[in-house]
């Protein structure tokens, strides 16, 4: 019966891999549920109006009203950048750099910033834009909500890029055999056909890109610094919800800790929010090629 044998072993085999499967899921699905009731338990507690009205200036009685509109300014100057680049150099991969040799030079390239460390990008970042502002202006611009955007551009870039890509990718050859025999150019069939059937796999990879800079720290520490005070200039130095955190969590008083986890609920609830207003839209906006 060595065929039954061999049908038991594949049984086994399939078992024992569907548990490990199904356990690995529930693990990493419980640490996912634990850390977020954490942050909504300790964050509810601690979530007031004047969380929203008060400027960190106030210390334990204040709020973080000044780090939200600094975070959401640097985020803000971050798509801005990123997102145009990104999405032109995924296209420029995906359509005109396939099976090149610089394209998959550029794809290893991207893939290095990927991984980078952020505290890296952000020190490039003080070399090239925050010490030359200062030395320029003899110091009256030196840490800047400007230089904290190009270093959160710079973690966003390879994320999009690299979503981008491989979402071209992934539309049927077929789509574009059919388009391009009707005498249609390539960069049309690009603009007008492909982005739109890749738009929302596009838009995932702006979103995760959006979640990963909303939470940098490392980076801000050397290029926007911070402020205790309400600024949306640009060439000020600005706060941010990250670096309130990171500071409030090295302090002592357990009333700064708690407004630390309000920051962090915040900071998720943007993330969650952003995604779900993004996944409704698509929903009522589907393309349908039927």
């Amino acid at each position: 019966m060595p065929a039954q044998g061999l049908y038991t072993r594949r049984r086994i085999t399939n078992a024992m891999a569907m548990t490990f499967g199904a356990a690995a899921t529930v693990l990493g699905l419980f640490f996912l549920v634990w850390i977020l009731w954490l942050t909504l338990v300790n964050g509810i507690s601690a979530l007031h109006g004047s969380l929203f009205t008060r400027i960190t200036a106030y210390g334990p009685q204040g709020g973080l009203s000044n780090a939200i509109v600094g975070s959401l300014m640097m985020d803000l100057i971050a798509l801005l950048i990123c997102t145009p680049i990104g999405v032109m150099a995924g296209m420029w991969l995906a359509e005109y750099a396939r099976l090149t040799k610089l394209g998959t030079v550029i794809r290893f390239l991207n893939d290095i910033l990927l991984s980078a460390p952020s505290i890296v990008l952000g020190l490039f970042v003080y070399m090239i834009i925050v010490l030359p502002m200062s030395n320029m202006t003899h110091g009256a611009v030196s840490f800047s909500g400007f230089a904290g955007g190009v270093a959160l551009a710079l973690i966003g870039l390879p994320v999009i890029v690299r979503t981008t890509d491989e979402m071209l990718q992934l539309v049927p050859n077929t789509l574009r055999e059919a388009t391009l025999s009707l005498g249609v150019p390539q960069w049309k069939l690009t603009m007008q056909i492909l982005l739109r059937a890749a738009s929302s796999g596009i838009v995932t990879g702006v979103l995760l890109a959006v979640a990963r800079v909303a939470g940098e720290t490392a980076p801000l520490l050397f290029t926007a610094f911070g402020n205790n005070f309400m600024t949306v200039h640009p060439l000020d130095k600005v706060a941010s919800v990250p670096v309130a955190i990171y500071q409030y969590t090295n302090d002592p008083d357990p009333a700064l800790h708690a407004i630390a986890w309000a920051g962090a609920l915040v900071i998720t609830l943007f993330v969650l929010a952003l995604s779900l207003l993004t996944r409704l839209f698509f929903s009522r906006n589907k393309v349908s090629y039927g």
